[in-house]
């Protein structure tokens, strides 16, 4: 009897050590391919931000952050664009930031399991991977064809609507992500809900709640489809919302289709501003939640 114990034993061992090995290949291989998969990706990031800083620089100077598009083959710059781009940005952040973090706040305290969250939260999940073209054309079909004119408000409106989802969904997060000890004790003193939300929840989320508005700063700075149907183009500096209103990534993008060398190097002027703009969000965004909860 022990003999056939010994031998069921050390078939035992064997297959075991079997499996171990077949577990380390496949973690090698996993390991390799995942190697592989970053070095791609690195690859490509590193050629396009070289190109960008070769270009870039090369079409950047005093005049490009002064002056206004020129016309073809003549000096000019993009100031009108920047400050476009700067007005638009800022002002749909102003517009969709509160709107996304009161939503963010109504699904993470108010109505966790609710019919309206789940609602909310699966049209937040639509409009989160919607085409920005799509929402383009939609304030177009709204704003821009009912006034029968392009203008700075559609732009603003557009990019807002780009904004919300991408709050709504980091403050919920973020929100969730604090303890509910926290809430127990400010409401075992006696704290009004309102109060604890604001003074407590919200502000232990703060660094995640503004880490959401800025990857959605960033994520805006660089759309152009949605500004093509609703704010276009100016080739003037104007400060009315009213208007047609200039902007760095539809500046971009027409200044890099046309024949003319001025434009092509203002073009990639503009590509370096717009990369150094929103790779410094993403750096301060990663900052702000180095030390999150």
């Amino acid at each position: 009897m022990s003999q056939p114990t010994m031998l069921s034993g050390a078939a035992f061992e064997q297959s075991r050590m079997d499996k171990y090995t077949k577990r380390k290949w496949v973690n090698r291989i996993a390991l390799v391919m995942s190697l592989l998969a970053m070095a791609f990706g690195l690859f490509w990031l590193f050629w396009i931000l070289l190109e960008t800083i070769i270009l870039g620089i090369g079409g950047l100077n005093l005049d490009t952050l002064t002056q206004m598009t020129p016309p073809p083959n003549d000096a000019g710059g993009l100031a009108n664009a920047i400050y476009g781009s700067f007005l638009m940005v800022c002002l749909a952040t102003f517009v969709g930031t509160p709107i996304g973090v009161m939503a963010g706040i109504y699904l993470a305290e108010y109505d966790t399991h609710g019919w309206l969250a789940n609602v909310t939260r699966f049209v937040n999940d639509i409009l989160l991977s919607a085409p920005s073209i799509v929402i383009g054309l939609f304030v177009y079909a709204v704003i821009v064809s009912r006034f029968n004119s392009f203008s700075a408000y559609a732009g603003i409106m557009a990019l807002a609507l780009i904004v919300i989802p991408v709050v709504i969904r980091t403050t919920e997060n973020m929100l969730q992500l604090v303890p509910a000890g926290l809430r127990e004790a400010a409401y075992a003193l006696g704290a009004p809900k309102w109060k604890v939300i604001i003074s407590i929840t919200l502000t232990a989320a703060r660094a995640g709640v503004i880490t959401g508005i800025l990857l959605a700063v960033a994520r805006i700075a660089g759309e152009t489809a949605p500004l093509l149907f609703t704010a276009l183009s100016n080739q003037f500096w104007t400060s009315s919302l009213s208007e047609p209103m200039a902007s760095l990534p539809v500046t971009i993008f027409k200044f890099a289709m046309s024949p003319y060398e001025n434009w092509q190097k203002l073009a990639w002027a503009g590509v370096f501003i717009i990369t150094a703009a929103v790779l410094g969000l993403n750096i301060l965004a990663r900052i702000l939640t180095r030390n999150k909860i």
